[in-house]
């Protein structure tokens, strides 16, 4: 497990802090499959420190509702996809990427679907696959 200088200790979703004898307990965001993100970055090398920006930032997150989410990330947003459900879409360096999660805000998983290019992602074709 990473410890933070903060004192919180960060492993498979829940961090704990503790100070005075208090303590708090509060969910982190666990990331499924970072590997596979890191590998899907690779084929794309600029937006690779914008890749492990949004990960440490992700990882000490305490997302309830995209309006947590928000307060960092400004415009990620909801989208229906084919399925019916909803994705969370981040815009990763500036708007030439973007990154399709499904986020679980009741047990603090993100689990990565898909790394687009801008154009793949303007087709749409991606929602349908989801």
């Amino acid at each position: 497990m990473a410890r933070l200088q903060s004192g919180v200790n960060l492993g498979l979703g829940e961090c704990r802090l503790t100070m005075l004898n208090w303590c708090i307990h509060f969910v982190c965001v666990r990331i499924i499959k970072q590997s596979t993100l890191l590998a899907l970055a690779e084929k794309h090398p600029k937006s690779l420190t914008a890749i492990r920006s949004w990960l440490v930032v992700a990882k000490q997150a305490e997302w309830r509702g995209l309006n947590d989410v928000r307060r960092t990330y400004p415009h990620a947003d909801l989208v229906e996809v084919g399925s019916g459900k909803k994705v969370m879409v981040f815009n990763i360096c500036g708007n030439a990427y973007r990154l399709i999660v499904a986020v679980h805000f009741n047990t603090g998983m993100v689990y990565i679907l898909r790394f687009l290019t801008h154009a793949e992602y303007s087709k749409d074709q991606w929602k349908e696959q989801l």
